[in-house]
């Protein structure tokens, strides 16, 4: 098992102004913690996913290990995956703990115990998921309402609603509309998700959806945040992209994309991926495949260069 410790070195921090807001920020090579300083943990080891539930973070480490940690500060070993590879977590407000995983798997933890959701193995259309390139398909990311009520994106199987704690599961989208992210907005009541074919908004749980590409130069979405009824996601021209941005919109009846400029290149030479974008009150933050951090305290409107040469950027999340 591996033991987290710290690096500082060769690390070129950029903080602007006085973040008064935690970032952590999972990498190929590392757990960096960006507050006045930078901490590095888990150096040599690839972070891939972070959730935090009510001060207690989580992680995936290396794709099969589950760590804990108390205001972020000390992490300790929880549970192993064995032959599959984690890829997303979630914590809901009953403090059950949910992960998906490869081959469209889904568990939950039970002690010290990871236990198959075996009723999702049997969830209507499964036979049909699918990945372009003919591989298996996975649980990409995870998201629940406050009442309970759990959204598991497969990616490509679209998105399964399970209004009782895992016991069943309905298909909410189309398919082939290629969720990569989805996220319920507590404060609007509105579930979306970042697509292939535009950001999708729900207003009634997934009964009906509407597909937003207003403003958008590409309508191919990999990551989606929401604060203060403004969401904000990565759009490129696809898979593979020499022309990626963020854009903002607020959540309204005639939602409309608008690209965040100040601050930012003209255009990202790679997607800015499912997890790389996160947003907490007024601050918003993302992570690039080159190793960049760009932070915004203004909701958008003005980015500052947090750090660089990091590694690839995996996931990032505002305490």
């Amino acid at each position: 098992m591996l033991t987290p410790f710290v690096l500082t070195e060769n690390v070129d921090v950029k903080v602007k102004y006085r973040m008064e807001q935690k970032i952590l920020i999972g990498t190929e090579n590392g757990l960096y913690t960006l507050n006045e300083n930078l901490e590095v943990r888990f150096a040599g080891h690839e972070v891939r996913s972070l959730t935090n539930h009510n001060s207690h973070w989580w992680g995936i480490i290396n794709h099969r290990e589950i760590w804990r940690s108390d205001a972020g500060d000390s992490w300790n070993h929880v549970v192993s995956v064995d032959n599959v590879r984690a890829n997303c977590l979630l914590v809901t407000t009953e403090e059950k703990l949910f992960v998906g995983t490869s081959e469209a798997h889904l568990f939950t933890l039970r002690g010290k115990t990871l236990e198959l959701v075996h009723s999702f193995e049997k969830a209507r259309g499964r036979d049909h998921w699918f990945t372009p390139w003919g591989g298996a398909p996975d649980v990409r990311s995870i998201s629940s309402d406050p009442s309970g009520i759990l959204y598991v994106n497969v990616h490509v199987g679209g998105i399964l609603r399970s209004p009782d704690e895992g016991r069943s599961w309905q298909p909410i989208i189309d398919i082939h509309a290629d969720v990569h992210q989805v996220v319920f907005d507590p404060d609007s009541g509105l579930l979306l998700a970042a697509s292939a074919s535009g950001l999708a908004i729900s207003d009634n749980g997934g009964e009906s959806w509407q597909f937003i590409t207003t403003g958008l130069h590409a309508h191919y979405l990999r990551a989606i945040a929401v604060t203060n009824r403004t969401v904000f996601v990565s759009a490129s021209t696809g898979p593979s992209t020499d022309r990626a941005a963020i854009y903002r919109g607020a959540l309204d009846e005639n939602v409309s994309l608008e690209r965040c400029w100040q601050g930012l290149p003209e255009w990202f030479s790679d997607n800015i991926d499912t997890f790389c974008l996160a947003a907490s009150n007024s601050c918003i933050a993302f992570g690039t495949s080159g190793g960049f951090v760009f932070i915004s305290s203004d909701k958008g409107q003005r980015w500052t260069v947090a750090a660089r040469d990091l590694p690839p950027v995996r996931c990032v999340v505002i305490a």
